[in-house]
């Protein structure tokens, strides 16, 4: 398969690497995720004046009209860069969302403030008792004039610490594991009723368990109809995950040879050490596997022919074997490096975490291998 991004595509990548290299140090990134927030709020500002937070939005919104392949690209450049600023959780997820929906004041009054970075946002989908079922629903909503007073709590909202507004998914008809009667509402963070639990993961980002007790929030999809809606979403949001991962994977394997150049046993570097040669070989292959099948995915994504059943199987063959190939060289990272790759000093241990939390993001190996198996099936 002959795949190249386009001349555009290789200088949004190109500027986001020199910003990167230039701005954005290990120990810079690591002074950006330990303070109040967990992030920079000049880093990502200055990321909304470089236009990469309009590239996936329509034109018609004010965005750059980029499609998934020009998503992946930047989501790449971030996962090498290891970039705890809240791109994926304000741009892919809730500006995603929000461009989905059906409320066209909304829309044109938010999503530019999504692009010029001045609105932070949070996607309240799941819930404890899911496990990865996003039709697994118990949070409600009920007419209350205009708006619908929401009941229930949503957990590990992305952004949910730093979020000014919140777009929740709730139950307004049918049974807790429906995937009709589900509807999408826009809530203010701050309004009477909701109640934010705010807390780090294991790779240094801030999420929130929220909880709404008869908050009030305004309609923005159809009602009973938000569940293809959200899919939608997440199918872009899964490519923008894989496309870090892969990144993530590219900096591990290079820094992991580069390690073993200057590491030394028994007088010399442990690179000439045939067995190691061996698995630095094999964690090569398996990022080459996983960046050959988010290039098939974006391929297959990009093609108007192609159809739902088909990509989304193709979604979870990627999330599976990205969940494979990650831990695989995760692990292999953290081993070659020996006891360094556990300290907080170096930036292995790091890349590892996150690729770890990526990997159980919105399903785990076994849940997407699952899924595909129902799909290849249902052929």
């Amino acid at each position: 398969m002959n795949f190249e991004y386009s001349e555009e595509q290789k200088l949004l990548k190109e500027s986001i690497e020199r910003w990167a290299q230039d701005n954005y140090s290990f120990d810079q990134r690591n002074a950006s995720m330990n303070n109040d927030v967990g992030y920079s709020a000049e880093h990502y500002a200055t990321f909304a004046e470089l236009g990469w937070l309009s590239v996936p939005f329509a034109e018609d919104n004010g965005g750059y009209g980029g499609g998934v392949i020009d998503l992946a690209a930047i989501m790449e450049e971030f996962g090498r860069a290891l970039v705890v600023e809240p791109v994926f959780a304000n741009m892919v997820m809730f500006g995603g969302l929000l461009e989905q929906s059906n409320h066209a004041q909304l829309k044109a009054e938010l999503i530019p403030q999504v692009i010029d970075g001045s609105l932070m946002g949070g996607a309240a989908l799941y819930e404890a008792q899911a496990r990865f079922d996003l039709s697994n629903i118990a949070t409600t909503a009920k007419a209350d004039g205009e708006h619908y007073a929401i009941t229930g709590t949503k957990s590990v909202v992305l952004n949910g610490a730093s979020a000014q507004k919140l777009i929740v998914l709730a139950r307004t008809s049918g049974e807790q594991r429906d995937e009709a009667g589900l509807s999408l509402f826009l809530i203010d963070a701050d309004a009477a009723g909701v109640s934010i639990n705010r807390y780090p993961l294991m790779d240094g980002q801030q999420v929130a368990d929220v909880s709404f007790d008869n908050a009030s929030g305004v309609l923005i999809s159809e009602l009973g109809e938000a569940y293809g809606l959200v899919s939608r979403c997440m199918d872009r949001a899964q490519v923008a995950l894989c496309a870090e991962a892969v990144g993530i994977m590219e900096v591990l394997n290079r820094a992991t040879v580069e390690y073993t150049k200057t590491r030394k046993q028994f007088g010399v570097p442990i690179s000439t050490f045939q067995a190691l040669q061996h698995r630095m070989v094999d964690m090569f292959m398996s990022f080459e596997q996983a960046k050959s099948m988010l290039v098939g995915t974006l391929c297959e994504l990009s093609d108007p022919e192609t159809s739902a059943h088909d990509a989304q199987k193709m979604l979870a063959a990627l999330r599976t074997l990205i969940a494979k190939t990650g831990k695989h060289i995760g692990d292999e990272a953290i081993q070659l490096h020996g006891g360094m790759g556990m300290t907080e000093e170096m930036s292995v241990g790091h890349y590892v975490r996150r690729l770890m939390m990526i990997n159980l993001m919105f399903g785990d190996q076994g849940f997407y291998q699952k899924r595909f198996n129902q799909l290849a099936y249902q052929n």
